[in-house]
């Protein structure tokens, strides 16, 4: 296997290619004897700046509107983990943010607090000094409380047809 050196000739040939608008695949083709990824590293350690492309003539998609998002009750799950079965037997609360922010100041723990009994769900920022954890009652076999399991542990089928959420509010 030959190892061919950057000569000075062969770097100016690459940056008239580059500046061309020629691909990384395209200047190898033409140096010759050289790869696209030795192309790329060298155009990088030479710190040739990137190209300017053409406008694009596609115009942007317009976006579909989507209907405000609707509270769904979820259905038992007819097999399976029987705690994670018991999470989707109870009703479904409207909005999970609006729960989290009424979680009982009794109720929330540290991390230091936490145990198998207690819901590890996390509110908030971590890097906040408001942060929390959930704290409820646990299901048996599960981290979480029934109402942040139903968020948490969706059936894969349910997820598929459900659109994701709106982020604003």
């Amino acid at each position: 296997m030959t190892v061919l050196t950057w000569s000075d000739e062969r770097v100016e040939q690459l940056k008239k290619l580059w500046e061309s608008g020629l691909s990384a695949s395209q200047i190898a083709a033409e140096l010759g004897n050289v790869t696209r990824n030795a192309v790329i590293g060298k155009v990088h350690r030479l710190g040739l700046s990137g190209r300017a492309k053409a406008p694009s003539t596609a115009a942007p998609r317009p976006r579909k509107a989507r209907p405000a998002q609707m509270v769904r009750v979820s259905r038992p799950m007819s097999r399976g983990n029987t705690a994670l079965a018991q999470a989707f037997e109870v009703e479904a609360e409207a909005d999970p943010i609006a729960y989290d922010n009424v979680v009982p100041m009794s109720q929330r723990l540290s991390l230091l607090e936490l145990n198998e009994a207690t819901c590890h769900w996390p509110v908030g920022d971590p890097a906040s000094p408001d942060f929390f954890f959930c704290g409820g009652k646990a299901l048996t076999g599960l981290p979480y409380c029934a109402h942040h399991s139903r968020v948490a542990y969706q059936p894969a089928a349910d997820r598929r047809r459900q659109p994701p959420k709106p982020q604003g509010r």
